[in-house]
């Protein structure tokens, strides 16, 4: 490993900097956004029964509010199930907004990545290509210039892309998951809400 780095120069540097960056940044998505700590199965159906028990104390809420990003928004549909109905869908949707930041926190960074490796890559192949041009004289080339420019060049390359593709695919996979996230949390915190209509209802 050391003799690729050796021969892929001191650009690679920046390709392994990013590498690590974007292998940390998946692992703490990867336990970020486990469904026990997002989504918690069985967090609804305890809420109905806080509810029942009539519980909701702003202690209770509050403690609901940090369970995980679900129970924050099922909290904020509880505190707000007296006021009308313009203004808690608006709390509610403010509340899901800062949610959904969270949730989306570092994607960007990884596609960042994504979209960076390919281009460092290419610088990596310009610098070799450089090497390539010097290795040249009146006098002849150099075979040992000329084989180091080719290994720069095409190490760099093949690692940018090495590092882009895992970074792409799990940018996409973590949209996707926090997508569905927010869909089950509207969809949880809309049976919520209309179960408070309908208690207050009658």
């Amino acid at each position: 490993m050391l003799e690729i780095i050796h021969a892929a120069g001191w650009p690679i540097w920046l390709l392994i900097a990013t590498s690590v960056l974007g292998l940390a940044l998946i692992i703490e998505r990867f336990l970020s956004l486990r469904s026990k700590l997002v989504f918690p199965r069985r967090l609804p159906g305890q809420v109905l029964e806080l509810l029942r028990q009539k519980n909701d104390s702003p202690e209770a809420l509050l403690r609901l509010a940090g369970t995980s990003p679900l129970g924050r928004i099922l909290a904020e549909v509880i505190v707000n199930r007296n006021e009308s109905a313009t203004f808690r869908l608006a709390a509610i949707e403010d509340v899901g907004k800062d949610v959904a930041h969270r949730l989306n926190r570092y994607l960007p960074a990884l596609a960042t990545i994504a979209v960076v490796a390919p281009l460092m890559g290419l610088f990596g192949t310009v610098v070799g290509m450089i090497e390539i041009f010097a290795s040249y004289t009146p006098a002849g080339g150099d075979p040992s210039q000329l084989a180091r420019g080719i290994s720069i060049a095409l190490y760099n390359t093949g690692f940018g892309i090495i590092i882009a593709i895992p970074a792409l695919i799990f940018h996409r996979y973590f949209r996707s998951r926090v997508d569905h996230f927010l869909h089950q949390m509207e969809r949880e915190a809309n049976v919520l809400n209309h179960l408070l209509n309908r208690g207050a209802a009658q």
